[in-house]
């Protein structure tokens, strides 16, 4: 059984939690790999039509969430661009990487918030718990990307990663 995600806010820092019902080196490699992470990265309704990475320490990877869904009005052929860079990978345990609003080119966006985020995989009796802590700057930066919506579009996400786990098992 899959749990539901747990959500906090800790001044600049949410902290996101969930377990997932496969094994830990799956897991990992759904956030690692392109082939795994254009099955479920980004909220419903949204593709991911551009996957480059680079999976080592220094590596970029750069993407692009595209609006699939007419349902979802002005969204609907949207694109969101993003670039992470990974500062620190120890697998099966650990991803850190900082990650950025960027556009097609993989130039940051400045004037949106960049995000510091820790990543840990732990095997559990009935498959992995992942931890995801997002720190941000200042608690303003946080609130900024909130108030975009990033919770419900991480919670569909994640969803959609439980959806893809249960395919490929």
């Amino acid at each position: 059984m899959t749990n539901q995600m747990v959500s906090r806010v800790e001044d600049k820092s949410l902290i996101l939690e969930r377990e997932f019902n496969a094994p830990r080196e799956l897991v990992f490699q759904a956030f690692s790999q392109a082939e795994h992470l254009k099955h479920w990265w980004g909220p419903r309704g949204w593709s991911l039509p551009v996957c480059h990475i680079d999976f080592r320490e220094g590596g970029v990877w750069h993407y692009c969430m595209k609006c699939e869904d007419k349902n979802q009005g002005d969204f609907y052929g949207m694109e969101s661009w993003g670039k992470a860079v990974y500062r620190e990978i120890t697998e099966p345990e650990k991803i850190v990487y900082v990650d950025y609003f960027s556009d097609a080119e993989g130039n940051v966006n400045e004037d949106l918030a960049e995000t510091l985020v820790t990543l840990t995989f732990t095997q559990t009796d009935s498959g992995t718990l992942v931890i995801c802590r997002s720190d941000y700057a200042t608690p303003e930066d946080l609130k900024q990307v909130m108030d975009m919506g990033m919770l419900q579009g991480i919670t569909e996400t994640w969803n959609r990663l439980v959806e893809h786990l249960a395919n490929i098992r």
